[in-house]
């Protein structure tokens, strides 16, 4: 079983921010909702809100928009931003688990054959998290709560963050735009070391 993560990983970008930017061009009046959402980004950066009370924030844009329009009209327009490696590598049982809601993700994991995404619960309706952002090790309690000792045999990720999830991998990659390499444990020495 191979686990990835999503946003700069098997996909180019960060997919919560393309829809975002997506959502914002044809609902402009979200930009009312942004004094609010930076004031929450600043209350995170300063440890006073969780990252989970900062994305709910942000998320409050969903208030304005026609999701299962949006949705749709958003893959059909960026499903060419997942990476050719990726699906090069496709296997039926991969898992992809990622810190973006679950509900952006669903439609291009159907459309691309992933039979398993764990990710954020995010009312899709209203922004409202369902449990914590799925993120850092939280990302090793959802895969064991579905998957309990299973072996992953290849961990693919573009942030350290996703550690957690490296080291209970057999082999594990980090992945930066087009190019994949072995993951770097905190004092591993390179191999000309």
């Amino acid at each position: 079983m191979n686990v990835y993560d999503f946003d700069k990983t098997i996909y180019y970008n960060d997919s919560t921010s393309d829809f975002y930017v997506f959502c914002l061009k044809r609902h402009p009046k979200i930009v009312a909702h942004f004094p609010k959402t930076a004031f929450y980004f600043i209350l995170y950066l300063l440890r006073i809100k969780t990252k989970t009370q900062f994305k709910e924030k942000m998320y409050e844009f969903l208030l304005e928009v026609d999701i299962e329009k949006d949705l749709h009209d958003f893959w059909e327009t960026h499903c060419d931003k997942i990476k050719p490696f990726y699906l090069e590598h496709h296997k039926s049982d991969d898992v992809i688990i990622s810190a973006s809601p679950e509900f952006l993700l669903e439609p291009i994991c159907r459309k691309i054959g992933i039979n398993y995404l764990m990710a954020s619960r995010v009312d899709k309706k209203s922004g409202k998290y369902t449990g914590i952002n799925c993120h850092g090790k939280e990302k090793v309690r959802r895969f064991e709560e579905k998957f309990g000792n299973s072996v992953i045999d290849e961990f693919y990720s573009d942030s350290y963050v996703d550690t957690p999830l490296a080291e209970r991998s057999v082999k594990s990659f980090m992945v930066k735009g087009d190019k994949i390499n072995d993951w770097k444990f905190k004092g591993q020495k390179n191999k000309a070391d």
